[in-house]
């Protein structure tokens, strides 16, 4: 016997995941960056373990949405590019972990 098919968008607690946040990847971006006022991207690389590719493909997507905000200068001749979490990808972060809280509360009770 199987369970009952969700009716009801509040039968499907993850409906409203914001699949932008939820990829593991970028959930870790955006975690290592909220602890910080801004992260340079070889720190971000070295602790998210990505690679360059990765990275900046994830930056991109999230630069796309709002969440992060990306500076490239030059420091000692060389590239440097500083990251930082926009006041919409807080928002975006804190909304993602009170939707997953729901949904564990209502799947464990």
């Amino acid at each position: 016997m199987h369970p009952p098919e969700p009716k009801e968008e509040a039968d499907r607690p993850l409906a409203d995941v914001d699949r932008v946040v939820h990829e593991p990847a970028r959930l870790t971006i955006l975690m290592y960056l909220s602890s910080f006022e801004s992260a340079d991207f070889i720190f971000l690389m070295r602790v998210a373990g990505l690679t360059w590719g990765n990275l900046s493909s994830h930056l991109g997507k999230l630069e796309e949405v709002g969440y992060v905000e990306i500076e490239k200068s030059f420091l000692n001749k060389k590239p440097h590019t500083m990251i930082r979490l926009s006041k919409r990808g807080r928002r975006a972060l804190r909304d993602y972990r009170q939707t997953m809280q729901r949904a564990l509360d209502r799947m464990t009770h």
